[in-house]
C-alpha cells in the first residue's frame, strides 16, 4: 500500500482542522506553544540542519580516513567508569550502585496447552503470568555461587566452558560466573558431544529431573541449582586466591553467523567488550536505571550480549522474552492473553531488520483492510507526522489518536530502538519512527569488532545510513579496484570498510591463518579488521553501506549485481516474507527463492481464480508468473536496474527459520546452505526445464 496517496480534499481539511483545534486547546496561550515548538526545533533542528552537523572527521584530512567521531579528537574512549576494566568489576560496580533494584526478570508459566489450527497443525500455546525479578545483589550472588560451584567441580581459569541455552536470565548469570572466575565461554551444541573427549560435566539449566539415556560415558549431569548449592558451601566459597581476569584475557569465544561460509570462533577480550559497550552506550540518550530492556534476541549474538551488558552497567532492568512470546499476536501466546512486551512495557529494545519488517508488513496489511475513511486518516496522519519530524517538531495528536495502538504492539513505552545485524530498509525505518513514536538507531558492527562500528544519532531521521563512528573506534576506506570503489570517487569517497580500535577482537579461535588474513596491526599497535563491506562517507561524516564484496556477482555480460541490495529492496513488497537472490557468473540473468506471505499469496490466487492447497499454490507455474510480475513492478518502483531483477523465481512453502538451517539466529541468509538446499531448482531455472 502506498502511503503517498492523494486523499479526499475534504478529509484533508478535516484532519488539519482537528490538529489545529487540539493544538489550540492543549497549548494555549500561544506563547507557550511557540516556546514548546521552537525549543524542540532548536534542540534537534530540522532534518536539513541536522544533516549538516558533522558526526565525524578525517583525522589526517584524507578522503580514505581514518574517520573519528567529532567528540573523540584526542583519543578513543574505552571505558564507562574509572577502574572498571573487566566485566566482573562492571557487575560489582553496578551492584554497589543499585543493590536492590530489579536486574533480571522472567515471566512465570501459568499453563500450557495444544491448540489445533485450521490447517490441521497443532501449536503449543502458553499463558504467562507476571515477571519475577532478581535484584542486582541477588544476581551477583547467584553468579558467584555458580562460579564457586564450577570451581569445586574442577573447572580451572582459562579453560573453556560451552553454553548452549536460549536467551534467559540463567544464560547471563552463567556468563557472569565465567567472567568472575576467568572461564572463557563459548556457544555450543549437543551434536558436538562425541567430538569432545575431555568433557566431564554437563550443567542443565532447568531444575527438572535429569534423564539422558544417550549421555556419553564418564560424563556427569547436574542441574544449575545443585552446582550453586555446591558453591554456597563455606569450604567452596570465593577466596582471595580466586584468579580474577585481566582486561586482555578472553571473555567470550563467539561464533560468527556463518552467513557466508563456515562459522568462525572470534576471541573477544574483556577490554574489547568494555570498549564496545562504551561506544554504543554513548549513542543512547538519557540511559539510566529507570530504563527497562526486553531481551529476546540470541545471547550468542554479539548485538544482544552487548545490549544486555550495557543495561547492566547502567542499572537498567532486563526482562526476558522470545520471538514466540514477544507480542500479543506471537505464535506461542494464547489468544486473549498478553505477550511479554505488553506486560513488561520496555523503554529500550534491540531488533534485527527481519523482525521490524514483519511488524511493518503486518500493520500495513491491517491498514489495507480498513474502510476508506480510516485508511485515509491513517495516511494523512502518517504523512503529516513524517513532515513534522523532518522539521524537528513533535505530533502529540497523531501519537495519541492514531499511532497509540501501533505503539502498544511493543508495550507503548519504547523510547529507543537499536537496529543491527543487517541493513534496514528506508520504508521500514520511516514506519518505525512514525508509528512506534521512537527513534531507530541504525548501527553497523560485526562480531569481529564486538558489535561496535557506527550508530546513527537519535535525532538523525535520514534513511539508508548507519551514522558516524562510535567513540571507541575509527574507520578507514580501502580501495577495491576490482569492484570499482576508490577513496577518490566523487561525490563521496568509497571503499572497503576497515574498523580499528580497542573494540577490534583478538582474532579467530584455532585459525591463525584466517586471523592474519582478516586482521592487521598498524605502526601504533592498533588492531584493524577488514570487514569485506563496501561503504561511502558523506560530507557530515555518516557512513553508508553500499555493497559487500562477497555479495557482488558479475553476470555473463559484465554487469555487477549486489545480491543484498536487491533482497533489501524486494523485502518491502507485501507479498514477500523472505527472499534470497542468486546469480551465477556463467549466466546472463538473476533468479530468486521467495517465501511468500500466506495471506497475500492466497489473495493473489483468489484474484486470478487459482485453486489448490498451500503447497500446490507454491508449486504452481501460474502463481510463479503472477508473483514474478508483482515483484518486478515493486523492483522498478524502487528503481532497480533491469539486470538486477530476478527473471525466474521459485516459491518456497516453508518459512526459513534458524531451525531449518537456512538462516542464522539473527535471520541472516545462509547462502551456501540455501544454494545446496535448492540445487535442483537452480538447475531448473537456469536450464529452462
Amino acid at each position: 500500500m502506498k502511503l503517498k496517496e492523494n486523499p479526499n480534499p475534504v478529509l484533508v481539511l478535516l484532519f488539519y482542522l482537528m490538529v489545529w483545534i487540539y493544538t489550540a486547546v492543549t497549548f494555549l496561550p500561544s506563547c507557550l506553544l511557540s516556546w514548546v515548538t521552537t525549543s524542540h526545533r532548536e534542540f534537534y533542528g530540522s532534518e536539513q540542519e541536522r544533516a549538516k552537523r558533522a558526526k565525524a572527521f578525517s583525522v589526517l584530512g584524507c578522503p580514505e580516513g581514518p574517520y573519528r567521531a567529532t567528540s573523540t579528537t584526542k583519543r578513543l574512549i574505552t571505558s564507562l567508569h574509572p577502574g572498571v576494566d573487566t566485566l566482573d568489576k562492571m557487575l560489582e560496580h553496578a551492584t554497589l550502585r543499585f543493590p536492590h533494584r530489579d536486574c533480571l526478570g522472567t515471566r512465570e508459566v501459568i499453563s500450557e496447552e495444544d491448540e489445533r489450527q485450521s490447517n490441521g497443525k497443532v501449536f503449543r500455546k502458553v499463558i504467562l503470568g507476571k515477571y519475577r525479578w532478581l535484584s542486582y545483589k541477588e544476581t551477583i550472588t547467584a553468579a558467584t555461587k555458580l562460579g564457586c560451584g564450577l570451581t569445586s567441580l574442577g573447572q580451572r581459569p582459562k579453560t573453556n566452558i560451552a553454553i548452549f541455552c536460549e536467551t534467559r536470565a540463567e544464560w547471563l548469570i552463567a556468563a557472569q560466573a565465567c567472567f568472575m572466575f576467568n572461564f572463557p565461554h563459548r556457544k555450543s551444541h549437543t551434536a558436538i558431544l562425541p567430538e569432545v573427549p575431555r568433557l566431564q560435566q554437563i550443567i542443565i539449566v532447568d531444575n527438572t529431573p535429569i534423564t539422558w539415556p544417550d549421555c556419553p560415558r564418564g560424563v556427569s549431569i547436574l542441574n544449575m541449582e545443585a552446582v550453586q548449592k555446591l558453591g554456597s558451601r563455606p569450604e567452596n566459597g570465593e577466596s582471595s586466591e580466586t584468579n580474577h581476569p585481566l582486561p586482555s584475557d578472553i571473555a567470550v569465544i563467539m561464533y560468527t553467523s556463518g552467513s557466508t561460509g563456515i562459522p568462525k570462533g572470534v576471541m573477544i577480550s574483556h577490554s574489547n567488550i568494555l570498549a564496545s559497550i562504551t561506544g554504543i552506550a554513548q549513542r543512547i540518550p538519557n540511559l539510566s536505571e529507570e530504563d527497562t530492556y526486553i531481551g529476546y534476541l540470541p545471547l550468542a549474538h554479539v548485538l544482544e550480549l552487548c545490549a544486555e551488558l550495557i543495561c547492566i552497567s547502567h542499572g537498567c532492568r532486563i526482562g526476558y522474552s522470545s520471538p514466540q512470546t514477544l507480542a500479543d499476536q506471537s505464535t506461542k501466546i494464547k489468544k486473549g492473553s498478553r505477550g511479554d512486551a505488553s506486560v513488561l512495557q520496555p523503554t529500550l529494545m534491540a531488533a534485527v531488520p527481519e523482525i521490524m519488517d514483519r511488524i511493518y508488513k503486518n500493520v500495513m496489511i491491517k491498514v489495507e483492510e480498513m474502510n476508506s475513511l480510516q485508511r485515509t486518516l491513517f495516511i494523512l496522519a502518517y504523512n503529516y507526522k513524517l513532515d513534522q519530524l523532518s522539521r524537528g517538531n513533535s505530533t502529540p495528536l497523531c501519537d495519541r489518536l492514531v499511532f497509540k495502538k501501533v505503539r502498544s504492539l511493543l508495550g507503548g513505552q519504547t523510547r529507543v530502538l537499536l537496529s543491527g545485524g543487517a541493513p534496514l530498509s528506508a520504508a521500514t525505518q520511516r514506519f518505525m519512527n512514525v508509528c512506534l513514536c521512537c527513534p531507530v538507531g541504525q548501527g553497523y558492527g560485526l562480531t569481529e569488532t564486538c558489535g561496535a562500528g557506527t550508530i546513527s544519532e537519535h535525532w538523525d531521521y535520514s534513511t539508508g545510513r548507519v551514522g558516524g563512528p562510535l567513540v571507541c573506534c575509527e574507520i578507514k576506506l580501502k580501495d577495491w579496484v576490482e569492484g570499482g570503489y576508490r577513496s577518490t570517487d566523487k561525490p563521496h569517497p568509497r571503499g572497503e570498510i576497515l574498523i580499528g580500535g580497542p573494540n577490534v577482537t583478538m582474532g579467530y579461535y584455532n585459525s591463525e591463518a584466517k586471523s592474519q588474513e582478516d586482521f592487521s596491526v598498524d605502526e601504533n599497535g592498533q588492531r584493524w579488521f577488514y570487514t569485506g563491506d563496501i561503504g561511502e562517507f558523506h560530507e557530515d561524516g555518516c557512513l553508508k553501506i553500499i555493497d559487500r564484496k562477497k555479495d557482488l556477482v558479475k553476470l555473463q555480460a559484465g554487469e555487477y549485481v549486489s545480491l543484498g541490495k536487491v533482497e533489501a529492496a524486494l523485502k518491502n513488497c507485501p507479498l514477500v516474507d523472505n527472499i534470497c537472490v542468486y546469480a551465477n557468473s556463467d549466466e546472463a540473468y538473476v533468479i530468486g527463492f521467495l517465501v511468500p506471505n500466506q495471506k497475500q499469496l492466497l489473495a493473489l490466487a483468489g484474484q486470478y481464480g487459482v485453486r489448490g492447497s498451500w503447497d500446490e499454490l507454491c508449486n504452481s507455474k501460474v502463481m510463479e508468473e503472477l508473483v514474478l510480475k508483482v515483484i518486478t513492478e515493486a523492483a522498478l518502483t524502487v528503481q532497480l536496474e533491469r539486470f538486477e531483477i530476478p527473471c525466474k523465481i521459485c516459491l518456497c512453502p516453508e518459512p526459513w527459520t534458524p531451525e531449518t538451517g537456512l538462516v542464522t539466529d539473527a535471520f541472516k541468509l545462509k547462502r551456501k546452505e540455501l544454494r545446496t538446499h535448492y540445487k535442483e531448482d537452480i538447475e531448473r531455472m537456469y536450464g529452462g526445464k
